[in-house]
């Protein structure tokens, strides 16, 4: 998982690191903490937790994964067209 696409997606989101602790399953009074930390490289999630902050974050999971960064948002772009098109 690429730490920094975490944080840029929750940031796109507008969604404070609490706030996406939470909503992606992980109990409160740990949630900002943790998610600090897998922002910042500390821990890295488990692949289940990363689906959950994908859904949450509107974004496909291999987002998170893929090494290079204009491929990751070549991905996100067409993702986001797919879910559009299909609303």
């Amino acid at each position: 998982m690429l730490s920094h696409r975490l944080k840029a997606a929750r940031l796109r989101a507008n969604m404070t690191q609490e706030m996406l602790g939470v909503l992606a399953g992980i109990e409160e009074e740990t949630a900002r903490s943790r998610v600090s930390q897998y922002e910042g490289g500390v821990h890295c999630p488990t692949f289940q937790l990363m689906c959950s902050f994908a859904k949450v974050l509107n974004v496909p999971e291999s987002y998170f994964y893929t090494v290079d960064d204009n491929f990751a948002e070549m991905i996100l772009d067409l993702y986001l067209k797919y879910k559009n098109s299909t609303i």
